[in-house]
């Protein structure tokens, strides 16, 4: 019987690396391949805010899932996603993002954030749950070279 070595080894650095945030896979990329983010993904690059999640950061985003896009009128997403609307696209991305890297267990209830837009976002915990501004975040974070994505359950309309 005859193992390659080779492959084994060709394997490793990938495996290694892996750990190391600068091979890490930036929030665009992972809001790319993940499948709950689809709509998201659409609204990310109509709005060309590819290149701002692509960016060093570190950002915190408060990604709506595709079950959160699907609670909002239909026409509203495709009014969204039309060339003519782009600016109201960037503004309602925009409010989904923090500047810096917030961890999960720092989130306080009653602390307020700041967008990138420069608009403030509650934070709200209940029984362990969390919300930002009413919308629960589900799951787990994802950890990126440039950030964190956290998942929520409702889009954040702006006021």
């Amino acid at each position: 019987m005859t193992y390659s070595i080779r492959s084994t080894l060709h394997s490793l650095p990938v495996i290694l690396s892996a750990s190391k945030s600068e091979y890490m896979s930036n929030i665009t990329q992972v809001v790319n391949v993940d499948k709950n983010l689809t709509t998201l993904k659409k609204s990310v690059i109509a709005a060309g805010f590819d290149k701002k999640l692509s960016e060093a950061g570190p950002f915190t985003i408060f990604a709506p899932s595709d079950k959160a896009f699907n609670k909002l009128d239909k026409q509203v997403l495709e009014n969204l996603l039309k060339p003519e609307n782009k600016t109201k696209l960037v503004d309602l991305l925009n409010h989904h993002v923090v500047a810096g890297k917030i961890a999960f267990k720092d989130l306080k209830d009653g602390e307020k954030l700041k967008t990138i837009s420069g608009k403030e976002l509650h934070v709200h915990v209940k029984e362990g749950t969390v919300s930002i501004d009413d919308a629960r975040i589900e799951g787990q974070d994802v950890q990126t070279s440039n950030g964190v994505i956290y998942s929520l359950e409702t889009v954040m309309m702006k006021n």
